[in-house]
C-alpha cells in the first residue's frame, strides 16, 4: 500500500462504511419507507436515522450477532437522545464544548451527504459486472483449507493445551477458553484460506495436515498456535450475486480515493506539525510520480498497477479471520 493511499484510505473506508447495513435495515431501505421505530419523549427515531447511525458505530458491531445489530443500533439511539435531551435541559447547548463538537460533526455530515449524493450514484450495475468479469478471469484454481487454531503467548502453554487435546478435550472448547484472538468466539474457526493469506509458518503447518489432524505448537510473530485442519478443497470465483455488494464497496472506495486525490491537488492544505510536514512531502512525491506514470490521471495512485487490496473479493464465504492472517485479499470461492 503506497503512502498516498494512507492519506485517503481512512476517509474512503469511513465513507463506504454506512453502506454495510444489516439485512433487516437493507430490506427496509429498499422499500423506501421511513418508518418510526421508537419515540423518546416525543422525538421520533426513524429508519433513516438508524441507517445513518450505523456508520458511527459500525466498528463496534462485528462482535454483535448480525440479527441483533438492528436492535443494538436502535437502543444506541434511544440512549443518545436521552442524554441529548438532558443536555438541552441543563444548558449544555450554549457551551464552547458543544460548539466545537458541532463544527466537527457538521463537516462529517457534509462529507457523508456528498458521498451519498455524488459518488454512490456513479457506481452502476454495468460497471460492477465489468469489474467482476475482469477479476473473475484472474482467479486461479487454488487449493484452500479450512482450519481452527488456538493462539497463546508461550510455547509451554501451547504444549499444555496440546496435551489436553490428546487426552480427549474438545478443541473448540479450549479455543474459546484460551485463544488470544477474535476467532476464539467461533471455537478457533478461521474459515477457508489459501496459503498466501497466512504468514508462512502458519500456512506451512496448516497445509501439511490432513483433515482432523492437530499440529504441534507453531511459532509465528503473533505467538504460538495449535492448528487443526477441518477441510481442504479447490475453488474459483463465486457467483456474481454473492459478491456484488463487495464489488460495489470496492468501486466506491476507489472512486472516493480518486476524488480526494483530485481535491488535494486543487487545494491548499497547511500542516503545522514538523513530523506531519515530512510525511506529507513524501506522500506528495509519490502522488506526483503516480500521476506522471498514469499520464496525468490520478485514477490509480499505484501508477496503474492493480492493487491486490482493491481487487473485488470474489468469495461467497467469510474470509479467514484471526492473527494468522496476512494482509491479502479474501480466498476465491468454488
Amino acid at each position: 500500500m503506497l503512502m498516498i493511499e494512507k492519506f485517503t484510505k481512512f476517509a474512503a473506508l469511513s465513507a463506504v462504511s454506512f453502506m454495510l447495513l444489516t439485512p433487516a435495515m437493507a430490506q427496509t431501505a429498499e422499500k423506501k419507507e421511513d418508518k418510526t421505530v421508537a419515540v423518546v419523549n416525543g422525538h421520533e427515531i426513524k429508519v433513516s436515522e438508524v441507517e445513518m447511525a450505523a456508520e458511527d458505530i459500525l466498528g463496534q458491531l462485528p462482535d454483535v450477532p448480525p440479527k441483533l445489530r438492528y436492535p443494538y443500533i436502535v437502543e444506541y439511539l434511544v440512549e443518545r437522545h436521552l442524554l441529548a435531551q438532558a443536555a438541552v435541559k441543563e444548558g449544555i447547548g450554549d457551551s464552547e464544548e458543544y460548539k466545537r463538537r458541532l463544527a466537527l460533526y457538521q463537516a462529517k455530515a457534509l462529507r457523508d451527504a456528498y458521498f451519498a449524493q455524488t459518488i454512490v450514484p456513479t457506481v452502476t450495475e454495468e460497471e460492477m459486472k465489468k469489474a467482476y468479469d475482469t477479476e473473475s478471469a484472474k482467479v486461479a484454481q487454488m487449493e484452500r483449507v479450512r482450519a481452527r487454531h488456538i493462539l497463546v503467548a508461550s510455547e509451554q502453554e501451547a504444549k499444555q493445551i496440546r496435551a489436553r487435546i490428546d487426552k480427549g478435550e474438545k478443541f473448540e472448547d479450549l479455543a474459546k477458553q484460551y485463544s488470544l484472538d477474535g476467532s476464539k468466539e467461533y471455537g478457533g474457526d478461521l474459515g477457508y484460506f489459501t496459503a498466501p493469506e497466512m504468514v508462512p509458518e502458519f500456512s506451512k503447518a496448516a497445509f501439511a495436515l490432513k483433515p482432523g489432524e492437530v499440529s504441534q505448537p507453531v511459532k509465528t510473530d503473533f505467538g504460538w498456535h495449535i492448528i487443526r485442519l477441518e477441510d481442504r478443497k479447490m475453488g474459483g470465483a463465486a457467483p456474481y450475486d454473492q459478491v456484488k455488494t463487495a464489488i460495489r464497496n470496492i468501486l466506491l472506495r476507489k472512486k472516493t480515493q480518486e476524488k480526494i486525490i483530485k481535491l488535494r491537488l486543487q487545494s491548499k492544505v497547511e500542516l503545522k506539525d514538523p513530523d506531519l510536514q515530512k510525511f506529507a512531502e513524501e506522500a506528495r512525491k509519490l502522488r506526483q510520480k503516480a500521476i506522471q506514470q498514469k499520464g496525468g490521471a490520478a485514477a490509480q495512485p499505484n501508477g496503474g498497477q492493480q492493487d491486490p487490496g482493491d481487487s473485488p473479493a470474489l468469495t461467497g464465504e467469510e474470509p479467514a479471520t484471526g492473527d494468522g492472517k496476512s494482509d491479502m485479499q479474501p480466498p476465491p470461492q468454488q
